[in-house]
């Protein structure tokens, strides 16, 4: 959808995950019949084929020389936090079928988004490998080669000129939290651009087009200074308000000149064309979808708790990452605070916030998701597929970045 966004036609899908399949194809992708696969890029007016399953057993040749972005994120597994972290060693580990895809179809450009566990010290050395290889393609790694002495190898080739710039390409890599750009979540990560050297495109321009837009700086500003964040949550209690800019960090940056860091409860209210979301009362929370305000996918559900290490949302920070889930808990810690005070013994005070889970259609605002994106499965698949997600308003500063130096390329060529 970010990349879409930015102008560029979609000519394939490829989806491993069934529920997600059924999402795309609930949102106007056109399911191939298992066993087939396409011959030809579709027209302006078709349907974007998708091809569901391994993207092993996936032949793109015949897209050669028609595609400006490839775009995915590989499986991360491998890499992440919530994994087993075996790296290399793991079959669950996709980059060589990016890499794959790279000297099939030689794209203009290449979007990869990943975990921030890549920048891990454990992994330091192999997400520096994976780089040489998104930049030498097509210096494919020998059958019974480790990536050591094959990584080896790459550094000795990167500092010849290549015999045809085609087949080179130039990396970016930058580390990026979310919120930085506007989504109203805190969620790091990694994203890696590389495009073809031939193009000449200017590096130094794009890298200027996808700094950051946002920050927490501004958000305290708004928040204690002029106050113009309270003014557009003009309902908000006054024991909230209170609460709220007595937590906030004592010292912070001068002016940097971005703007505030989106919140939970900016989400909630409506971001762009939005609309605020009503809240879920307490009767509703039964697992039943309600309508409320016309929206779907904002059912309450119950049993939320709150214990260490689960600690919940705040309405006025940017959200927690969401997250795909591990060991079967999709969804990850969806719960948030309210604004209600609530009688309880075992708290300070003897009162405490109310808290209840987010409804899917709260956490797809989070993962700046429209309210017309339909998402298919159990709730617990819907919550996954959030999780597994890139919000679309980070992708879309990065795909757009990359029309604009495309563009700017190809019109100094002519």
């Amino acid at each position: 959808m970010a990349v879409h966004r930015a102008g560029f036609r979609p000519l394939l899908f490829n989806e491993f995950a069934k529920r997600a399949c059924e999402t795309l194809e609930a949102n106007g992708a056109r399911r191939l019949p298992d066993g087939q696969r396409p011959t030809r890029a579709p027209g302006p007016d078709e349907k974007v084929p998708l091809v569901a399953g391994d993207v092993r057993d996936l032949d793109l040749d015949y897209l050669a020389g028609q595609v400006d972005v490839l775009a995915g994120g590989p499986p991360c597994q491998p890499f992440s936090l919530g994994g087993v972290a075996k790296g290399d060693e793991d079959k669950r580990n996709m980059f060589p079928q990016m890499f794959r895809a790279v000297r099939q179809i030689q794209p203009k450009a290449v979007i990869c988004e990943n975990v921030r566990g890549l920048l891990r010290p454990s992994f330091r050395r192999y997400f520096d490998y994976i780089q040489r290889e998104l930049e030498l393609p097509f210096e494919e790694r020998a059958e019974g080669t480790d990536w050591e002495r094959h990584y080896e190898y790459l550094l000795e080739r990167r500092e010849k000129v290549p015999d045809d710039p085609r087949k080179r390409y130039d990396i970016v890599m930058m580390p990026v939290n979310a919120a930085d750009y506007g989504v109203p979540q805190i969620r790091y990560r990694v994203i890696i651009v590389a495009f073809r050297r031939d193009l000449g495109v200017d590096i130094e321009l794009f890298k200027e087009l996808v700094k950051p837009t946002h920050s927490e700086a501004a958000l305290v500003r708004s928040m204690e200074e002029d106050g113009e964040y309270w003014k557009r949550h003009s309902n908000v209690p006054d024991h909230v308000r209170e609460w709220v800019i007595a937590r906030l960090p004592r010292t912070m940056p001068m002016d940097d000149g971005l703007l505030p860091w989106r919140t939970l409860r900016d989400a909630i209210a409506g971001i762009g064309d939005n609309k605020p979301l009503p809240d879920v009362p307490d009767e509703w929370l039964d697992r039943t979808e309600h309508l409320l305000g016309g929206f779907t996918e904002h059912i309450g559900w119950p049993g939320a708790r709150v214990y260490d290490g689960h600690t919940p949302n705040e309405l006025d920070r940017p959200a927690k990452t969401v997250k795909a889930g591990v060991h079967g808990v999709p969804g990850g810690e969806s719960v948030m605070l309210l604004d209600e005070l609530v009688a309880d013994k075992a708290a300070r005070g003897g009162v405490r916030y109310k808290y209840r889970y987010m409804t899917v259609r709260e956490t797809a605002r989070v993962m700046t998701f429209p309210d017309t994106w339909e998402l298919k499965g159990p709730r617990g698949e819907k919550m996954r597929q959030l999780g597994n997600a890139v919000p679309v308003a980070l992708g879309e500063v990065f795909a757009k970045a990359v029309a604009t130096v495309l563009d700017e390329a190809e019109e100094r060529q002519r």
